[in-house]
């Protein structure tokens, strides 16, 4: 009898424990390019596309969803291989900006009456953001967009743009950074991170023929932006482009904290110290949670979370993750699978 009550008991628990792992990797919707905001109240706010459909929906505690509602319609819009819309919490709202194939970024803000407005155009010249790679980050009402431009006769240039509103104008675009050698790599998608007046943003360079990171920076708010400068201390030399831009975060300090790829293994590094090797994959991102980096990657197939402790977190198939801070104890990751967005929140 008690080795049957045992049996029972154990195949209970077993149940428990499959149910558990099931819904700690909830599927949010059908959808494709995630990416995670939070804001000022610690509410989490993702965008994704699905077709030519600009998507969105919002959690209080990262496990619990709304339904998806749309921002709006982009005909041709970009949201595949790194290219998505991206998104960014200001004081009083939401901005996110999305590009279509032929080249063009628009945005749009939700103010606190949840409401959208209409796109207003990021880029100043027509069908200049051909590869649709871009990054967005804010801080109070300041937003800061960057992406990979056309330059002329041929090339890609790192432009940015800066918004005062949270999104609802932006000025005049700005060269953050034009490579000696003609062009920066051109299917890297760069990273933005803005705190209080300075913006720090790292792309994947070509200089000599080696694909390796840079981080440039500006004091002033994205209106001039300082000296560029290799993170790491080895370089990939490839004539091709790996498609990988790596990830970035800031510290409590103010220092940028970085995790990149290097043929096929992922790297952390702090501007000025050598390189630190994590782990094995492409698709990497950090978030930075009470001055200890989490990152998180795909690794053959599988997404990877790597906690500050350096333990790693398989969370299952799937590509492309995004991971955001909830508080100081647990982080929200967001991916896609088989055009599925998936969330999963981990305990650090």
């Amino acid at each position: 009898m008690k080795t049957i009550n045992l049996f029972v008991v154990f195949s209970f628990l077993f149940i428990i424990t499959l149910s558990w792992k099931k819904d700690n990797n909830t599927v949010i919707a059908e959808g494709q390019m995630p990416n995670i905001a939070k804001d000022k109240y610690n509410n989490v706010h993702i965008v994704y596309g699905w077709g030519d459909s600009i998507m969105y929906v919002s959690s209080k505690d990262g496990k619990s969803f709304t339904s998806p509602s749309l921002i709006a319609v982009l005909p041709n819009l970009f949201s595949s291989a790194m290219r998505g819309p991206q998104i960014a919490a200001t004081n009083n709202g939401i901005a996110v900006t999305a590009c279509t194939k032929q080249g063009n970024i628009f945005s749009y803000q939700k103010d606190q009456s949840g409401k959208w407005s209409k796109a207003k155009k990021v880029n100043d010249a027509d069908e200049s953001a051909k590869e649709a790679l871009m990054s967005l980050s804010a801080d109070g009402q300041n937003v800061y967009a960057i992406w990979l431009g056309v330059k002329k006769p041929k090339g890609q240039n790192v432009y940015g743009a800066k918004s005062v509103d949270g999104g609802k104008t932006w000025n005049k675009n700005t060269v953050v950074y034009s490579s000696p050698d003609g062009t920066v790599c051109e299917c890297c998608k760069p990273s933005v991170v803005m705190k209080g007046n300075n913006v720090f943003v790292m792309f994947r360079n070509w200089i000599d023929g080696n694909r390796d990171l840079y981080l440039i920076e500006s004091p002033d708010g994205g209106s001039s932006f300082k000296r560029a400068n290799k993170l790491g201390v080895g370089s990939w030399k490839l004539n091709g482009c790996p498609m990988d831009g790596g990830g970035l975060s800031i510290n409590n300090n103010g220092i940028p904290e970085t995790v990149w790829r290097r043929e096929g293994k992922i790297f952390a590094s702090t501007l000025g110290m050598p390189e630190k090797e994590i782990g094995e994959g492409r698709s990497c991102t950090i978030e930075t949670v009470n001055n200890k980096n989490v990152y998180a990657w795909t690794e053959k197939g599988d997404v990877i979370v790597m906690k500050p402790q350096g333990m790693k977190k398989n969370l299952g198939k799937g590509s492309l993750p995004s991971i955001k801070a909830l508080n100081n104890e647990h982080i929200i990751c967001v991916w896609e699978n088989e055009k599925e967005i998936h969330a999963s929140v981990i305990e650090l």
